[in-house]
């Protein structure tokens, strides 16, 4: 594997960056997680306008633009052989000192793209559904630190995900501080009730995720009624269908929550049909290279 850090290809034992970097000492950064299909990048344009969304709210410059950005992400997927993969794009503050000041970052952002494989979930996980639980942790308000901000500071989401592993599952469904459900601590939620779709709103503390919105972007166009508003554990537990989306998960059934099978206790029919859907959609919606 050879890693991209600032123009150059670093071989993976060599690729290193200072521990007086303000993203390894404070989480100051923002970062994509990124999937090629069949030499083409899902939505590689939505990903990277995010990245710059994220930087501009947390004032990070980034020292390259969009379209430097996206021949840097082809150009580490075709260093490293790569026809279907997962990139991991970061940009963090760069070195400083160990001081919270970001402007003692003298040296400016530093860029580093990873290009590997992932298997977030094992196969039967697709066919089965996943098991997952509500946890005490909430998600961040988006006074303190905004869920739209996708940030190298991802605390909040793992504390959340050492609850599940507790728990004996593999993710967690996270409250807002109403008590309403946000989303799982990398995935965002949607659920199925009378042939309905419905998802909490990105107002409400979740992260607009680009598999999520691949799935509204399906829905409208196969004239399926979904809405965007708050939703209750109660809903959850009654709804007909559970179904996960992000980058490295896609979309992923869920089987249970909280100890309550939804539906049949089986991925549903509008759940597998969104999984069909998504998988045409990926063949279609990028950058090829």
């Amino acid at each position: 594997m050879k890693v991209y850090i600032n123009g150059k290809f670093y071989e993976k034992g060599e690729a290193k960056i200072s521990v007086f970097d303000h993203g390894l000492l404070y989480g100051d950064g923002v970062f994509e997680g990124i999937r090629s299909y069949n030499r083409i990048v899902f939505k590689l344009k939505e990903h990277i306008d995010r990245l710059f969304e994220s930087a501009k709210s947390i004032m990070l410059t980034i020292p390259l633009t969009k379209e430097q950005l996206v021949n840097a992400v082809i150009t580490a997927l075709k260093e490293n052989k790569l026809n279907d993969a997962y990139i991991r794009l970061l940009v963090t503050r760069g070195e400083g000192d160990l001081g919270l000041d970001p402007r003692k970052c003298k040296g400016g952002a530093r860029v580093i793209i990873i290009a590997d494989k992932i298997a977030l979930y094992p196969k039967e996980f697709y066919k089965e559904g996943l098991k997952i639980v509500t946890v005490p942790t909430v998600r961040n308000l988006p006074e303190a630190l905004n869920p739209q901000i996708k940030s190298l500071n991802y605390l909040n989401n793992i504390l959340a995900k050492i609850e599940a592993a507790n728990a004996g599952c593999d993710e967690a469904i996270m409250l807002d501080s109403l008590g309403y459900v946000a989303e799982c601590t990398g995935d965002n939620i949607f659920i199925v009730k009378a042939k309905h779709l419905y998802t909490p709103p990105q107002c409400m503390g979740t992260l607009r995720g680009i598999t999520r919105d691949s799935v509204l972007e399906i829905a409208k166009k196969t004239k399926i009624s979904v809405h965007e508003h708050v939703i209750t554990r109660h809903e959850v537990y009654i709804s007909d269908e559970c179904f996960l989306t992000g980058t490295a998960a896609e979309i992923i059934p869920v089987a249970m929550v909280d100890g309550r099978s939804i539906g049949t206790g089986k991925p549903g029919k509008l759940t597998l049909s969104l999984m069909k859907k998504f998988k045409e959609l990926t063949k279609k919606s990028g950058v090829r290279y």
